[in-house]
């Protein structure tokens, strides 16, 4: 709903406080599942209210020049953010097979990034309609609607998320011999700092951004000649798999000045057609690595 794992967890906690002053109220008209994601939802739609909508870059502004530096990020916090798998129940038994299939669907960063283009509350219909697998009717209680709204709202979703080509990833529900083969090749590229043969794991298309900076890249040439010139301190990285989203993903840490590894991005990456069709470096690891569960630092 949000885009945002700290705004998340804001909402959560103001949900459980509602919920807590409520139970005395609750009369047990509904089930209390859905008496609770009623109390989470409008808290997450005053949220909504509230705060900017959250975007990825390339969603933000125009590619930039391939010369320019990072400048300066945006004051407010407009970027949607990445989330463990773990926090998620996607590897832990906590769901069923099928039920981990379509969680990490409806979590993969590019369509968490096409929800926050909808209105809050075809996002809200959406999200309880097809990842919660509330009813029409429930849901139109939830949100004091009718379910005649319901439906339309959730068409109305559909189509605008069908516009935005939401759905055109590749399936990573597990991984295939062929998709780790290309994240094998992508981190040994990357480690040894070898652009040719990065970018050739790359889609024409494929996108390469950093927030919480604006920049955002696209061509292969982009890629290449800003890594070698602006970003080369990255040269002699090492990457340590996690998982974010329901996809791959890596942190990085880059060469310290005084010896050893220090963080510098989490790397969420998009698979497409047999290669790589987006990566999102997320900088602010002093927020996410810990939430990761990765070290300050690496000493080899």
């Amino acid at each position: 709903m949000l885009g945002s794992a700290h705004d998340a967890e804001d909402a959560l906690q103001e949900a459980l406080l509602r919920a807590w002053r409520g139970l005395a109220r609750f009369e047990g008209r509904s089930s209390l599942r859905s008496w609770l994601y009623t109390i989470a939802t409008n808290t997450c739609l005053n949220l909504i209210e509230r705060r900017p909508k959250r975007v990825l870059p390339i969603d933000y502004a125009a590619s930039v020049d391939h010369h320019d530096n990072l400048g300066l990020p945006p004051l407010e916090s407009v970027w949607v953010e990445p989330f463990p798998d773990a926090g998620l129940g996607l590897e832990d038994g906590y769901a069923a097979p099928e039920a981990r299939y379509e969680l990490r669907e409806s979590v993969e960063l590019a369509f968490v990034a096409a929800l926050q283009n909808l209105p809050a509350n075809q996002r809200a219909v959406l999200i309880l309609r097809e990842v919660l697998g509330f009813s029409a009717s429930e849901v139109a209680d939830s949100l004091d609607t009718t379910v005649a709204s319901v439906n339309s709202a959730l068409q109305r979703a559909h189509a605008t998320l069908e516009g935005a080509g939401a759905a055109d990833g590749e399936s990573l529900r597990p991984l295939d011999d062929e998709q780790r083969s290309l994240l094998d090749r992508y981190v040994d590229a990357f480690e040894r700092y070898d652009m040719q043969a990065l970018t050739s794991l790359l889609r024409d298309d494929a996108s390469w951004s950093m927030p919480p900076y604006r920049l955002w890249l696209q061509t292969h040439d982009d890629i290449r000649t800003w890594c070698l010139g602006p970003g080369i301190a990255c040269r002699g990285s090492r990457l340590v798999p996690v998982e974010a989203n329901g996809s791959p993903a890596f942190a990085q840490y880059k060469p310290a000045p005084g010896g050893g590894f220090e963080p510098w991005s989490l790397q969420v990456l998009e698979l497409s057609g047999g290669r790589i069709s987006g990566i999102t470096f997320f900088l602010d690891t002093a927020e996410l690595f810990p939430l990761f569960g990765q070290p300050e630092r690496l000493e080899v």
